[in-house]
This record gives structure tokens, C-alpha cells and sequence, in this order.
């Protein structure tokens, strides 16, 4: 399974939830940045889509630890399957 397969999983699953989402692209300009920043019943969310099997970058690790202190939720997914678990019950869990 592609990156981009995962990606377009996630986009799907937060647009059928009514999330907001926001998916930079990076040009060497600004803030380091995760793959997607959101906003889903007042809680701030950071998604970093990898292929199955692939790990964060040091610098992604530092940004998702950054993300983590102030208060927001990290959600690494790799399937197509965690992508659709994506905020599901009540109980909102991050990595």
C-alpha cells in the first residue's frame, strides 16, 4: 500500500466526520509541519500519513512531541483501516 492511498484514506474519513483539515505543502518556507492540521469538536489534531511499516522522521518526532505539549492530538496512520478509526466513539486517542 502507497503513502498517497493512506492519505487519500484519511482526507475521506475527515471529510465524512466533518472535520476541519488543512494539508500543507511544504516549500522550505514557514514552520515544520505534519502532514494534516485540524479541528474536530474543538480539539486541535496533527495527521502524519506513512506507508505500513514506515517511521517518523526525527524532525517529524519533534514536531508531533511539540504538538503533544501544547495540547493537541498526533494520530500516525498507515492503513487504510486505522484511517477509518480515525475519532471514532467518544473517547479521542493519539499516539
Amino acid at each position: 500500500m502507497l503513502e498517497k492511498t493512506v492519505k487519500a484514506a484519511v482526507k475521506k474519513r475527515l471529510k465524512e466526520i466533518g472535520a476541519y483539515q488543512h494539508w500543507p505543502v511544504m516549500m522550505g518556507l514557514g514552520e515544520v509541519c505534519l502532514d494534516c492540521h485540524g479541528c474536530y469538536k474543538g480539539k486541535y489534531f496533527s495527521v502524519e500519513t506513512k506507508a505500513p511499516g514506515k517511521k517518523l522522521t526525527t524532525q517529524q518526532q519533534i514536531t508531533a512531541a511539540r504538538i503533544k505539549a501544547a495540547g493537541g492530538l498526533v494520530f500516525i496512520v498507515d492503513s487504510t483501516e486505522a484511517a477509518n478509526e480515525l475519532f471514532k466513539g467518544d473517547n479521542f486517542k493519539s499516539d
